[in-house]
């Protein structure tokens, strides 16, 4: 097989990757702008006849998605914010200080929680809320979303950590620093793209989260937008324009983190995968 074939293959398979999850993106965002059920009908694929968003207004005040989606966007943003201070703090200690065994054991426990599925930990989750009286409301949600990200975004985070060089940790040292400043000043500028991978890793887990928010949050106004768009869908099953709309809105802030953030996500993906 010549080279040139070889070469060519992935990228024939990644553009037809990239086919099988555009197109249906594209016919839910055309959708959205469609006036009824007979325009999608008619034209699946098409372009709507006219670039109206009255779908969108009505979706957002009408169907209260506006009180979902910013329930969901304060939630997400600020778990997934304290969850990487946390994350960030915990592996500076195991990966930069003296402690050898210490950290050893600790990065060791750490790992054990990634074995857990976050599922198996729902009755445990939902009794503990129901004992802090916290229940029905969002720090029964934040608490999870934040504690629940730690094991992944330490493992993350220890990685990056781990191939700074100790010199500047050295020439802090002789500057007269302590553990904190040098952590603030030096170790977590320099953790910035594995900061925004894990934040954005942290974020769309709590965008998606369906299961707490279901089961712990009754009052309407307090709803997220998975739980929000459950109800959102049965009182619009028919009109498939603004189930589409509501969609659009769903998936919205995940393509803009990813729009001006992918360079670091990559960056901060392959984080501590070279030696050098």
């Amino acid at each position: 097989m010549p080279a040139t074939v070889k070469k060519a293959v992935p990228h024939i398979f990644m553009l037809l990757y990239v086919v099988v999850i555009l197109v249906p993106f594209l016919f839910v965002l055309f959708s959205s702008f469609k006036l009824d059920n007979n325009e999608i009908t008619q034209h699946p694929f098409g372009l709507p006849k006219s670039l109206s968003f009255d779908n969108y207004r009505e979706t957002w005040v009408k169907a209260k998605i506006s009180v979902y989606f910013f329930n969901s966007l304060y939630l997400a943003f600020s778990a997934a914010a304290v969850g990487v201070f946390l994350a960030s703090a915990a592996a500076f200690a195991i990966t930069r200080m003296k402690l050898v065994g210490v950290s050893r054991v600790i990065y060791q426990f750490v790992l054990i929680g990634m074995l857990i599925p976050g599922n198996v930990l729902f009755i445990a989750q939902y009794f503990l809320v129901r004992d802090l009286h916290i229940l029905n409301t969002h720090w029964s949600l934040f608490l999870p979303y934040t504690a629940g990200a730690l094991p992944f975004s330490v493992l993350l985070l220890a990685a990056f950590m781990r191939a700074i060089p100790h010199e500047l940790e050295e020439a802090g040292t002789v500057d007269g620093m302590g553990a904190i400043r040098m952590f603030l000043k030096i170790i977590l500028p320099l953790s910035i793209p594995s900061l925004v991978t894990v934040f954005i890793v942290n974020f769309l887990g709590n965008w998606n989260e369906y299961l707490l928010s279901n089961f712990f949050i009754n009052k309407d106004s307090l709803r997220t937008l998975p739980t929000g768009m459950v109800g959102f869908r049965d009182a619009f099953q028919m009109n498939y324009a603004l189930i589409c709309t509501g969609i659009v809105f769903s998936v919205l802030p995940v393509l803009v983190l990813y729009a001006f953030l992918q360079r670091q996500i990559i960056e901060g993906l392959t984080a501590g995968s070279v030696k050098g």
